[in-house]
């Protein structure tokens, strides 16, 4: 095979991998070649390779037409290395999805996993060679298209929302919560959700929240997306109550918002006229957040907290006062970030912080909640040192109302006790 060429073997195979382009990146020619019988025998029909970093780059600039989705890149290689690869491709915003192989320290390993994250390059996951067929294709199932992800920065690039839109549409009340499921690890039943805000916009359809909540926080607008969320969601755990399902429903609360020393009471209003029970609403607060005009905070999160609403900690572990903060504010949840749940169990540094995170929550008598949980082997080891509850895509996606009540229905059904492929396509 040539270098750069593309290797065609027709055969059958899963939809998902006949319609992947593949690259392997790897200066070993006979390591080069077994990883592309390995691919071609999972059923993969486009596979090309280099030999290193720069020819790697080569062919993608070459040919942008045939998109590659999954290169499986080597890190010790000539003239241009694993790393200097990565950052490359983070810098030319190249759209594809990685799998690191290497033969160094596995510490080492981990340590470049966090820099392609760094670099916002979507990392499938790493193997430790020698490369096996099974663990490839574990990996390779966990592509997602990055198509919406593109639409959606080309919609933020091309159609800039004035403040005075943003405005506008919170006025009009075109800003609705969309519901990501939180589930007892346990054993799997839905417990609450994260009312998460989405733009239902008349034109361009539904906008994320970087789209709007950067300008209403630093113009001093948010206190109106807040009430607006919290009404709706507020309204929205009574109905799920009616319906028969107990569950909780977080929103989260702005650091602007927190300099209001008449929050606590504004908040109870909005809750009360919705007739929803302040036991089933958390309110989540970051760390960075809790720390500005610290009085001020504390007065609010303190009324809060003995009017029964719940209280967690956001983002836990990625700000510079977490102990201080947990000592000092009435907090009920600790809410794990993502950077420390993802890869979780496959890197032993990370597990040892979220155990020990777990391990101060249960004695100070605080649920833990691990947030980013994409697949089931971290799953299974939250699951294995006693995280209390679980969210992110490996359990769904935010959804509107409408699927959120779907999913809570078939969560509900006999022998639905845990996350699995078979659950609703939402999203």
């Amino acid at each position: 095979m040539h270098r750069g060429n593309i290797k065609y073997k027709v055969r059958y195979m899963p939809d998902t991998l006949n319609e992947l382009n593949f690259m392997v990146v790897e200066d070993d020619d006979f390591q080069r070649k077994v990883v592309t019988e390995m691919l071609l025998s999972l059923g993969a029909t486009m596979v090309c390779d280099a030999s290193n970093g720069r020819q790697a780059l080569d062919i993608l600039r070459r040919e942008k037409h045939k998109q590659i989705d999954i290169v499986i890149c080597d890190l010790n290689m000539p003239e241009m290395d694993g790393m200097e690869f990565l950052r490359h491709l983070g810098e030319e915003r190249q759209h594809v999805s990685i799998i690191i192989t290497s033969s160094l320290d596995k510490k080492l390993i981990d340590s470049v996993g966090k820099m392609a994250d760094m670099h916002d390059i979507h990392l499938l996951g790493k193997i430790e060679k020698p490369v096996t067929p099974s663990t490839l294709k574990v990996l390779i199932s966990q592509y997602r298209s990055p198509e919406n992800k593109r639409r959606q920065q080309i919609i933020a690039q091309t159609s800039p929302f004035t403040l005075y839109e943003i405005l506008d549409g919170v006025r009009a009340k075109q800003i609705e919560p969309f519901y990501q499921p939180k589930l007892n690890i346990a054993s799997g039943a839905v417990v609450g959700a994260e009312a998460l805000a989405r733009w239902i916009h008349p034109q361009h359809g539904v906008i994320t929240p970087d789209a709007f909540i950067p300008q209403l926080e630093q113009s001093g607008n948010i206190d109106g997306l807040t009430f607006l969320m919290l009404e709706k969601a507020a309204s929205a755990c009574r109905m799920f109550h009616n319906k028969g399902f107990q569950i909780s429903i977080s929103v989260n609360l702005s650091l602007v918002s927190l300099d209001d020393t008449n929050l606590a009471d504004r908040i109870m209003k909005v809750v009360k006229a919705a007739e929803a029970d302040p036991e089933h609403i958390i309110l989540e607060i970051t760390e960075s957040a809790a720390m500005t005009n610290v009085a001020h905070s504390l007065e609010n999160l303190a009324r809060l907290r003995m009017y029964g609403f719940g209280l967690s900690i956001d983002d836990y572990g990625t700000g510079y006062a977490s102990m201080q903060q947990l000592t000092r504010i009435p907090f009920s949840e600790l809410k794990i970030d993502r950077s420390f749940v993802k890869d979780v169990s496959d890197n032993e540094a990370l597990r040892v912080v979220v155990e020990q995170s777990i391990q101060m929550a249960r004695k100070l008598g605080v649920k833990t909640v691990a947030e980013g949980v994409e697949n089931r082997q971290d799953w299974d080891v939250l699951k294995e040192i006693g995280c209390d509850t679980g969210q992110g895509f490996f359990i769904a996606k935010p959804m509107n109302l409408e699927s959120f009540l779907d999913f809570l229905l078939w969560a509900s059904m006999p022998g639905k006790d845990a996350p699995g492929p078979e659950q609703p396509g939402v999203s």
